[in-house]
């Protein structure tokens, strides 16, 4: 009985979440507010943090919603941080955002003069990356991809769009449904091309990419890590929404970001309330 209250009480908080962080005014506000630490053009990585981070969003999101409190971290660590809005808040084509993420990735390579980027998504924004890793010629340009509850197989659960945009065309809610013709073709013969390496971290409480797993990516070890946030903290009740913002997955983003390979799956966090 405690567990399902605890399963119904995340699934609220959801919701409220979603509800208390409103959208831009308009779809496709092309408003570029960045998060805090991102976006300074000027930055130069350094040797101990040499690629750049670049943060994607999720569906329906904006930068500055989604990586309030991840952005101004990363920065803090020494890490060169940099974020985009695309896709009219991630609803139009994947394959049309991926683009946009290619553009993107050129400029911060540009400015700073980096040969390789880190690319920490969540939600539609860690699974996005891997149509342009995989199609658009980016698995030679991303070192790290660290996605954060994606939606890698799509999902069970029927997108519902937030107040406001229930009207509005979402081509890219119909392509994260399990079993889309996009997934399915995302996913053939190879889920992890090389180049990069994958860190996918998950949490049980998902009430959104569901089931939780998902997410999970296949490769080998060397490639690829698949992280369930309550095997290393029991207690962790987060959801999808916030999982951005949680300080379990900030430690394991770090983690990924800080080694040669994807994440150790052997990596203890501290398990902070």
């Amino acid at each position: 009985m405690s567990r399902l209250r605890s399963i119904l009480t995340a699934a609220a908080l959801a919701v409220t979440a979603t509800v208390a962080c409103p959208l831009p005014s308009a779809v496709g506000d092309t408003t570029d507010v960045s998060p805090p630490g991102a976006n300074d053009w000027s930055c130069k990585p350094g040797a101990e943090h040499p690629e750049p981070v670049v943060l994607v969003h999720g569906t329906f999101e904006t930068m500055a919603k989604n990586w309030p409190t991840l952005s101004p971290r990363l920065k803090s660590e020494g890490y060169c941080v940099f974020a985009l809005n695309y896709g009219g808040n991630a609803m139009r084509p994947i394959a049309e955002s991926a683009k946009e993420l290619d553009s993107f990735v050129g400029a911060v390579l540009g400015a700073t003069g980096a040969r390789k980027v880190d690319l920490v998504g969540h939600s539609q924004g860690g699974m996005m990356p891997r149509y342009y890793t995989k199609n658009l010629g980016g698995a030679t340009k991303v070192d790290d991809l660290v996605g954060i509850v994606p939606s890698n197989h799509g999902t069970e659960t029927v997108l519902v769009r937030p107040a406001g945009l229930e009207n509005t065309a979402c081509p890219a809610c119909d392509e994260q449904q399990a079993g889309s013709e996009f997934l399915t073709g995302l996913n053939a013969k190879d889920e992890t091309p090389a180049g990069p390496h994958y860190t996918v971290v998950t949490t049980r409480y998902d009430e959104v990419v569901t089931p939780y797993t998902s997410a999970f990516l296949d490769g080998s070890a060397r490639e690829v890590t698949n992280v369930t946030l309550q095997d290393a903290c029991p207690l962790n009740a987060i959801e999808h929404d916030q999982a951005p913002n949680d300080p379990v997955v900030h430690q394991w983003v770090l983690h990924a970001l800080e080694r040669t390979g994807p994440a150790d799956p052997a990596f203890k966090p501290s398990c902070v309330a």
